[in-house]
């Protein structure tokens, strides 16, 4: 699937591991420790976060762009309930969500994190 300049392979089932695979397919991405979670980054900047024994992805997206992924995606995609959610992190639980939403939600995310214009 192409999500403007960036181009990611989708999974029928998003376990973990495909979780992690579709992160670091975005070009310059890493995976690093963040406390308890695995952080996917650009640069320095985190543009999701992944809680493995729990199968919940964190999404680092904009306040604009998770109010539409939320709207498209509940129960499964919602906003962290603290100050963090109302800037735009927004949790998402994998073995529920529409494997296509979540792509376009990841790409939103790294596109926010590393100043690529969305097209």
């Amino acid at each position: 699937m192409t999500h403007g300049i960036i181009e990611c392979v989708l999974f029928e089932v998003m376990d973990v591991h495909q979780f992690r695979s579709l992160a670091l397919s975005f070009p310059g991405s890493v995976e690093l420790p963040h406390f308890e979670r695995t952080s996917f980054r650009m640069g320095k900047k985190i543009f999701a976060t992944l809680a493995e024994k729990d199968g919940l992805a964190c999404l680092m997206l904009t306040p604009e762009d998770q109010d539409v992924f939320v709207a498209m995606g509940k129960p499964a995609v919602y906003p962290v309930p603290n100050k963090w959610g109302e800037k735009g992190a927004t949790y998402v639980l994998l073995a529920d969500v529409d494997d296509g939403l979540l792509g376009d939600a990841l790409a939103a995310a790294y596109q926010s994190k590393s100043g690529l214009a969305r097209k």
